[in-house]
């Protein structure tokens, strides 16, 4: 009798713990979960750090917060190189990398990308007083400063006898062109008409039409349970309203039709 009664009090005890164990379970997964974002803060008006800050703003940046919002998780953006935010992902290092990442086949092979939030297309910048370049055909046989790892080096390196200069920032770039180191930039459009307005004007231009039309995803590790949760906030924030806020906010207009 006395053994049956220990056993009775030991299974009661257990299920007691069971039960408080659940509790602090349940008490866990109601706070909010961190999200580890990478970008590279030289892409305004994407992501950049303004004169004397550390906060990272931007396009990418409000539109990640406010998807992590939805989500009820804990932002924390991290900066590093771009061509390091792949092999982050990868290591798990980082959740998602929001850093207006072209989506592409071969960076659809090595990582998932989101639904695109941005539609983008690439540009030639060159010096005020340059006239002789007019298009991609006259860098043949030009200096180019690009970005490395992005699509603006891709094509760069396509040009017949191009010297192509491969730098980590996008001020980098823009800083070869004004020291006239080399003969032209080929980068992102918005990123370039967002330095013309930032008083870059003052010494360069755009030329050219603007090629390649690229679509701009978030990254996220290949099968990342996260990849369809971004997705369907994305989706969301797009139906309520805050997506047009944010885009407004960084591009004066009202987004396209979607």
């Amino acid at each position: 009798m006395k053994k049956l009664l220990m056993v009775l009090m030991s299974l009661m005890l257990l299920v007691m713990a069971a039960g408080c164990g659940g509790s602090g379970e349940k008490k866990s997964a109601e706070q909010p979960k961190v999200l580890k974002v990478g970008t590279e803060p030289t892409f305004a008006p994407f992501e950049f750090q303004e004169k004397g800050s550390k906060e990272f703003v931007g396009f990418d940046m409000d539109l990640i917060r406010a998807i992590g919002k939805q989500l009820n998780m804990q932002v924390e953006i991290q900066n590093m190189g771009f061509d390091a935010l792949i092999p982050a992902l990868n290591a798990g290092n980082i959740d998602v990398a929001a850093a207006g990442m072209s989506i592409t086949p071969d960076r659809q092979k090595a990582v998932d990308m989101s639904d695109p939030y941005y539609v983008s297309g690439l540009t030639i910048v060159v010096n005020k007083d340059n006239n002789a370049i007019k298009g991609l055909k006259d860098l043949e046989g030009k200096g180019i400063a690009v970005q490395i790892g992005t699509t603006g080096a891709d094509k760069a390196a396509k040009v017949k006898g191009s010297k192509v200069k491969t730098f980590n920032t996008n001020a980098e770039v823009f800083l070869e062109l004004k020291n006239k180191g080399v003969d032209a930039v080929i980068i992102d459009k918005p990123v370039a008409e967002y330095y013309l307005v930032q008083g870059g004007k003052d010494t360069a231009k755009l030329v050219g039409e603007t090629m390649e039309a690229e679509s701009y995803g978030f990254s996220v590790k290949k099968d990342s349970k996260l990849t369809p949760q971004i997705n369907k906030a994305l989706s969301d924030l797009k139906k309520n309203g805050e997506y047009d806020k944010i885009y407004e906010k960084w591009f004066g207009k009202k987004a396209a039709a979607k």
